[in-house]
């Protein structure tokens, strides 16, 4: 038996949302395996893991940038300790700054931190490490991301803005097409502004991988068998857990914001009928300021350690 410890029931308190004596009972049943603990929280229905993106840990702000022919775009995170520094102007022309030389680099991080910061002696890099040294806190640059078309236009959304094109969520969405651009622009922001919204994982049906969909099937399998119903009619109430599943996941099944009887698909379709031309969503990238970062919270770990008697 793998020893739990505080660490361990904290992390999985953090992946989940789960009561501390649930994580606890779930590693013992697990042997210390955080991902089977995952699971075995989900199939009694004591996890909230499948929305854990959202418990953001971290603070700083999301950067967005779309080029002049609004073809290509980049998004950026830069974190920092607290969200007091997010309103710091320095802190701000730096995000911005940055975004558009990602915007420039084609979202290689690597080149961008090598890069000259305009109007500096100094590379990305060292001007991050005088930043901190001025602001007083420390920083990173997290994850860049570059997206382009190659006719149509690239449409960014950032929520709770704290200057344009700055903010907590930022998104951006490609739309392929020969329409109008400024329809196309308008559409692809209200696109955008329901996938910050909505959060999907994935744009089709098809780009959900075989693993993920084991998995979810066998944690819907397990909950249905408790019910006691017959072997047919659990694979029917498998089958309807996954259309939900996909509805919740994937952004072409899911109910779009603007009209919610409608599906982002069909939205898509009579958009296209209003633009004269063909529509078709190439991608898109959404970043939520914080996801999979944890800050130290002492008091907790304290709290966990006594329930761990450790």
């Amino acid at each position: 038996m793998a020893k739990i410890t505080a660490q361990l029931v904290k992390g999985l308190r953090d992946k989940t949302g789960a009561g501390m004596m649930d994580c606890k009972k779930a590693l013992e049943e697990t042997n210390g395996d955080t991902e089977s603990a995952v699971d075995w929280l989900r199939k009694k229905g004591l996890s909230a893991a499948a929305k854990k993106s959202g418990r953001i840990a971290a603070d700083g702000l999301i950067g967005v940038a779309v080029n002049e022919t609004a073809e290509a775009g980049a998004i950026l995170e830069i974190n920092a300790e607290t969200d007091f520094v997010a309103r710091n102007e320095t802190f701000q022309k730096f995000v911005a700054t940055v975004t558009q030389l990602t915007l420039d680099a084609q979202g290689v991080l690597e080149n961008v931190n090598e890069s000259t910061y305009p109007g500096e002696d100094r590379t990305v890099s060292e001007q991050l490490t005088h930043t901190i040294s001025t602001i007083g806190e420390n920083m990173a640059i997290r994850r860049g991301e570059y997206i382009s078309v190659g006719r149509g236009v690239v449409s960014a959304y950032v929520h709770s803005a704290a200057k344009p094109g700055l903010g907590r969520i930022g998104v951006l969405v490609a739309l392929e097409s020969l329409g109008d651009k400024s329809k196309l622009k308008e559409l692809g922001k209200q696109l955008a502004m329901h996938i910050a919204a909505a959060n999907p994982q994935f744009l089709e049906s098809a780009d959900v991988d075989a693993a993920t969909l084991e998995r979810e099937k066998a944690i819907y399998r397990d909950q249905a068998t408790t019910s006691g119903k017959p072997a047919d009619i659990i694979e029917k109430m498998i089958e309807g857990r996954m259309r939900k599943y996909y509805e919740e996941v994937v952004l072409l099944e899911q109910a779009y914001i603007m009209a919610e009887k409608t599906k982002v698909s069909q939205a898509v379709e009579a958009a296209a009928k209003d633009i004269g031309e063909a529509v078709k969503i190439a991608g898109f990238v959404r970043y939520g300021l914080g996801e999979g970062i944890q800050k130290e919270e002492s008091d907790f770990v304290s709290e966990v350690a006594a329930v761990a008697g450790t």
